[in-house]
C-alpha cells in the first residue's frame, strides 16, 4: 500500500506591536475656590477633598486658587484640606463676582502653572468659568461628574498606553449610562462636581503650605472690568435638603400632588424633609426645589426613604451616598431596590399611613 505523505504549510508567525506607553509630566492639581462673603464655598471644600485625594495618588501638590477681596487669612481655611499651595488675588474690584476678570486670572495663573488637572464646582459661577477657561486654554472640560478617579487608558488605534489620566465619571444618554471620559493629550484635564457629590473632610489640622500673591494688574486689562454689580438681592434657600438627617423621597409612584402630601406628614413625624424624582417634579407633584438626582441636589442624609421611585441612574446619583436607604415600592424589580439597604414591597398610599401611624403612636 502506497503511503501519502502530507505537507503542513506552518501560521505565519503572529507578530504583537509593543505598546507605546506615554505619561504627561506629572504636574499639579489645581481647584478654583468659590468666596462667598470672606467664606471657602462647601462645594470648594468638597473639591479639595477629593483633590488632596488624587495628588496624594499621583504623587503631586494640590493648589487651590481663591479670587475676591478682603481675603486676608483665608489660607488658614484651606490648609486644614491638605492644600500644598494657596494662588490668591485679593483686589477690591473682584467682588462681587464677573466673569471677565475671574476668566483672566485663572487663565493667566494655568499657563504660567500648567496644571495636569482643574476642577470646579458645577454652580452658577463654575459653570460660567469652566468653558470660557478650558476654551481659552484649547482643553476639554466634562460638566457636572459624579465621581473623578485616576486611571490608564490603551488606545489600541496606536498601541499607546495613557498612564495617570483624569476618570472623569458622569450619567450620560438621559442618565441610562455611566460614561467615563478623559482627554489624553490636552492639558488640563478639567471637570466641573455638583455640591454634595465629594465628601468634605479634613485632611488634618496641622497641615500648611505656602500662599502666592498674585499680581492682578498682569493679568487683568482694564477693560476686564467693564461689568459692574450695582445692586444684589440674595434669597435665601427656604428648603434645606442638604442639610436634612432625614429625606422622604416622593417619585413618580407616588401618583399625584395630593399623596405627596402623606409624604410631607412622614417628614414632619420624623424630623425630615421631603425631596423627589425628577419624574415627580417634571409631572406638577412639588417644586424643582425639591429634586434630587443629576439635575437636582446630592443628598447624604442618614436615612432616605425612597416612596414609589424606581430608581434610574439621574435620581439615585444624587443620594447613593445616604448612611441608610429604605424603598418603599410595589414592583419587587425595581432597580432602587439594588442599593437600599431595607425594602418595603407595597403600595405606597398604605405603607406610608401605617409608618405615620406608628411613629405617632411610638415617639409620645
Amino acid at each position: 500500500m502506497a503511503h501519502e505523505r502530507a505537507y503542513f504549510k506552518p501560521y505565519p508567525r503572529l507578530v504583537i506591536p509593543s505598546l507605546t506607553h506615554k505619561t504627561h509630566t506629572v504636574n499639579n492639581i489645581f481647584v478654583y475656590c468659590e468666596i462667598e462673603d470672606g467664606k471657602v464655598a462647601d462645594v470648594s471644600l468638597e473639591l479639595l477633598t477629593k483633590g488632596r485625594s488624587l495628588a496624594t495618588q499621583l504623587g503631586c501638590k494640590l493648589e487651590a486658587l481663591a479670587i475676591g477681596f478682603k481675603l486676608d487669612g483665608i489660607e488658614k481655611e484651606l490648609f486644614p484640606y491638605g492644600v500644598d499651595v494657596v494662588h490668591i488675588a485679593d483686589d477690591k474690584r473682584l467682588a462681587p463676582f464677573t466673569t471677565l476678570p475671574h476668566c483672566a486670572i485663572i487663565v493667566g495663573v494655568f499657563e504660567q502653572e500648567k496644571p495636569q488637572i482643574a476642577i470646579f464646582g458645577a454652580t452658577s459661577v463654575g459653570r460660567d468659568l469652566g468653558p470660557r477657561v478650558s476654551s481659552a486654554l484649547h482643553s476639554g472640560l466634562t460638566a457636572d461628574c459624579t465621581s473623578l478617579e485616576i486611571g490608564s487608558h490603551t488606545d489600541n488605534k496606536t498601541n499607546t498606553v495613557y498612564e495617570n489620566l483624569l476618570y472623569q465619571i458622569r450619567p450620560a444618554f438621559g442618565g441610562n449610562i455611566i460614561a467615563t471620559i478623559i482627554n489624553p493629550d490636552h492639558r488640563p484635564q478639567m471637570a466641573t462636581v455638583r455640591e454634595g457629590v465629594m465628601k468634605k473632610e479634613i485632611f488634618s489640622t496641622s497641615h500648611k503650605g505656602e500662599v502666592k500673591k498674585i499680581d492682578v494688574a498682569k493679568l487683568v486689562k482694564s477693560e476686564d472690568f467693564i461689568v459692574r454689580i450695582i445692586e444684589r438681592h440674595i434669597e435665601e434657600r427656604k428648603i434645606d435638603l442638604k442639610g436634612a438627617p432625614i429625606i422622604i423621597g416622593g417619585g413618580y409612584g407616588v401618583g399625584s400632588a395630593d399623596n405627596f402630601k402623606l409624604l410631607f406628614e412622614l417628614a414632619e413625624v420624623l424630623g425630615g424633609e421631603v425631596g423627589a424624582s425628577r419624574a415627580a417634579v417634571d409631572a406638577g407633584y412639588v417644586e424643582h426645589a425639591r429634586q434630587v438626582g443629576q439635575t437636582g441636589i446630592t443628598v447624604r442624609p442618614k436615612l432616605y426613604i425612597a416612596c414609589g421611585i424606581s430608581g434610574q441612574i439621574q435620581h439615585t446619583a444624587g443620594m447613593d451616598q445616604s448612611a441608610m436607604i429604605i424603598s418603599i415600592n410595589n414592583d419587587p424589580n425595581a432597580p432602587i431596590n439594588q442599593i437600599a439597604d431595607y425594602c418595603i414591597i407595597g403600595d405606597v398610599s398604605e405603607v406610608i399611613p401605617r409608618m405615620i401611624k406608628f411613629y405617632k403612636k411610638n415617639s409620645k
